[in-house]
C-alpha cells in the first residue's frame, strides 16, 4: 500500500514546506503551519465551453433589490445583486456579525443565517436586542461546506455565512481556516451563487497586518470586497468598499453602534459650534458624499526635540504645511510641538483640508478662536499658494444646509449659496484671519 503523501502549508500565506517549521519563512507568521494532504481525487471530465461570438451575446441587466439599510446599498452600489458572492471583514469586535444579522432582519425574504462560531443561542440574544422581526429567517448551525450547499440548493433569497475561515470541506484533508480549505469553501459558495442566482454575504476574519486571512485569491473570487472600520472602544463604524463589480469603490456608510445594534450615522455632525482657539471646520469628500469635519491643533512650547503627531492626518502632510508656515509666515514652530486630531475617527485621504489645518494650527498659535460659521477648503502647495480642490459647488453646499455662512475657498463655486472668500496665498489667509 502507498504512502499518503503530507506536507505543511501556511494557514496565512500558502507557503509549503516537507516538514514543520515555528515561522514561515515567507510571510513570517508563528505556528501558522498545519499538515495537509497532497493526494488529489480523480477530477470527472468535463465538455469544454460553446464558444460565443463576441457580437451575438446579450447584455445582462442588473436587477438589484435593496436591503432597506440606505447606508448599505449605498456602498454596495445601490442595492444586492442576485447571484453575488460578496466578503465583509474587519477587525474583532467591530460589528460585523451585527451589520449582516441585521441585514438579515431587515429583509422581508427568506434568509439563511449560516453560523459557524456562535451558537444558536448567542445569535437569538443579539436578535432579540436588535430587534429583529423577519419570521423567513432560518439558522443553520454548521460548518460543512457541502452540508451547507445542498440547504442553499432549497431556496433562499440571502444566505450569510459567519464565517468563511471556520468553514472545511470533507473532501480536503487539513484543519479548517488552512488556505486550501478556504479556497475550496470560498469557490464552492461561489459556483452555487451563481448557479442558483442566490447573493451569499461571506464573514472574513483578518490579520494583524488588517488584510483578510487566508490567499489572496479569496479576494479576487468574490464580487465585492467590504471592509468595515473602526475603533470597538468608539462608536462610529465606517464601511468602505475596496472592490466591487457591480458599483463605484469610492463611496462609504456611516454607522454609529448603539445598545440597539447598529443605526445610519448619515445626518451625524461631527463638529462642534462651540469656537475654541485650535479649531476649524473644512469638508471632504467621500465618494459623492460631502462630511462636514473639525480638525483641531494643539501648539505648545516644546522643552526639546518638538514633537509632532497627526491623528486621522498623513503626517508628512503635516510636516510639508508646518515647514511652509515657518517660511512663508515666520512662525517659529521649530520651538514647538504640534498635534493635529481630526474629529469623529475619520481618517482625512484627501488635500481639501490643508487649509483648514494651516487655520487650525495658527489659532492655537494665536490662542485665538475662529469663527464656528466658517469653513476652509482648499489644498496648499509647496509654493505656498491656494489651489481649487474638485467638488468645491457640493462642498459649499452641504456647509450651507448646516447653517455654515462664510466659506474660505481658492475660487468662488458657479451657486454662491454662502458667502464665500476667496484667498489664492496662505499669507491672505493671515489677513483675513
Amino acid at each position: 500500500m502507498a504512502k499518503k503523501k503530507s506536507v505543511f502549508e501556511c494557514i496565512e500565506c500558502g507557503y509549503k514546506s516537507a516538514k514543520w517549521m515555528g515561522k514561515c519563512p515567507a510571510c513570517g507568521s508563528w505556528e501558522s503551519f498545519v499538515e495537509v494532504s497532497e493526494e488529489k481525487s480523480p477530477k470527472p471530465s468535463s465538455k469544454p465551453s460553446k464558444i460565443l461570438k463576441f457580437e451575438d451575446i446579450e447584455k445582462e441587466e442588473i436587477q438589484r433589490f435593496t436591503s432597506k439599510d440606505s447606508e448599505l446599498d449605498l456602498v454596495l452600489g445601490g442595492g444586492i445583486v442576485p447571484g453575488s458572492l460578496v466578503l465583509i471583514g474587519g477587525s474583532p469586535g467591530v460589528g460585523k456579525s451585527t451589520l449582516m444579522l441585521k441585514l438579515a432582519g431587515n429583509l422581508d425574504k427568506k434568509v439563511l443565517y449560516v453560523a459557524g462560531e456562535e451558537s444558536p443561542g448567542q445569535i437569538k440574544i443579539r436578535a432579540k436586542r436588535l430587534g429583529i422581526k423577519n419570521k423567513n429567517l432560518f439558522l443553520m448551525p454548521e460548518i460543512v461546506v457541502e452540508n451547507i450547499l445542498e440547504e442553499i440548493k432549497k431556496g433562499y433569497d440571502l444566505v450569510i455565512i459567519d464565517s468563511i475561515q471556520t468553514i472545511y470541506s470533507e473532501n480536503i484533508a487539513s484543519a479548517p481556516g488552512s488556505v486550501s480549505q478556504v479556497r475550496e469553501a470560498t469557490f464552492e459558495l461561489m459556483r452555487i451563487a451563481k448557479e442558483t442566482k442566490t447573493p451569499i454575504f461571506i464573514i472574513g476574519h483578518i490579520t494583524k497586518e488588517g488584510s483578510i486571512a487566508g490567499p489572496r485569491v479569496l479576494e479576487h473570487m468574490v464580487d465585492t470586497v467590504l471592509y468595515f472600520e473602526g475603533d470597538a472602544s468608539r462608536e462610529l463604524r465606517i464601511l468602505r468598499a475596496f472592490k466591487n463589480r457591480f458599483g463605484s469603490t469610492s463611496e462609504i456608510g456611516i454607522f454609529e453602534m448603539t445598545k440597539q445594534g447598529l443605526l445610519s450615522a448619515k445626518n451625524k455632525s461631527f463638529f462642534s459650534k462651540k469656537p475654541l482657539p485650535g479649531s476649524a471646520i473644512t469638508v471632504v469628500l467621500e465618494g459623492t458624499r460631502p462630511i462636514v469635519l473639525e480638525v483641531q491643533a494643539l501648539v505648545s512650547e516644546s522643552y526639546g526635540v518638538p514633537k509632532r503627531s497627526a491623528t486621522g492626518f498623513d503626517l508628512p502632510r503635516l510636516n510639508m504645511i508646518l515647514a511652509l508656515l515657518e517660511k512663508k509666515l515666520n512662525i517659529p514652530l521649530n520651538q514647538y510641538d504640534v498635534f493635529v486630531n481630526v474629529t469623529g475617527g475619520i481618517r482625512i485621504n484627501e488635500t481639501a483640508a490643508d487649509l483648514a489645518i494651516i487655520a487650525a494650527i495658527i489659532s492655537s498659535f494665536k490662542n485665538r478662536p475662529i469663527s464656528k460659521e466658517s469653513v476652509f477648503i482648499g489644498e496648499v502647495s509647496l509654493v505656498g499658494d491656494i489651489r481649487d480642490v474638485p467638488g468645491l459647488d457640493i462642498r459649499v453646499k452641504e456647509a450651507a444646509n448646516l447653517g455654515f455662512k462664510k466659506a474660505i475657498v481658492p475660487s468662488k463655486p458657479v451657486e454662491e449659496s454662502i458667502k464665500c472668500f476667496e484667498v489664492k496665498e496662505v499669507e491672505k489667509l493671515i489677513e483675513w484671519m
